[in-house]
């Protein structure tokens, strides 16, 4: 059930995720990051890393939590480009 204050899970995310992608809505941020691949993600990817270790370090706590949630949302459309689901993930943690 969705957070009524629009937060969502690791799980919700994806699947909101999933319906973006399939929808190849040309205006959507998603949809251009999955086409251009995943050289362009990976760099969010190493670009978001940073941010959440300069945030670990002079940030506040919710500074962090926000550098994290953007952190994990360019993981998860890599994984979207790469076809791995949450389960998969969750094999290894």
């Amino acid at each position: 059930m969705p957070d009524p204050e629009g937060n969502k899970t690791f799980e919700e995310l994806f699947h909101e995720l999933t319906v973006r992608i399939s929808s190849g809505d040309p205006t959507s941020r998603t949809v251009e990051l999955v086409s251009q691949g995943t050289h362009a993600i990976g760099k969010k990817i190493v670009e978001e890393a940073a941010e959440v270790w300069m945030a670990a370090e002079y940030q506040t706590p919710q500074q962090l939590a926000e550098e994290i949630s953007q952190l994990l949302y360019h993981l998860q459309v890599l994984m979207h480009v790469h076809q791995i689901t949450p389960t998969e993930v969750y094999k290894y943690l």
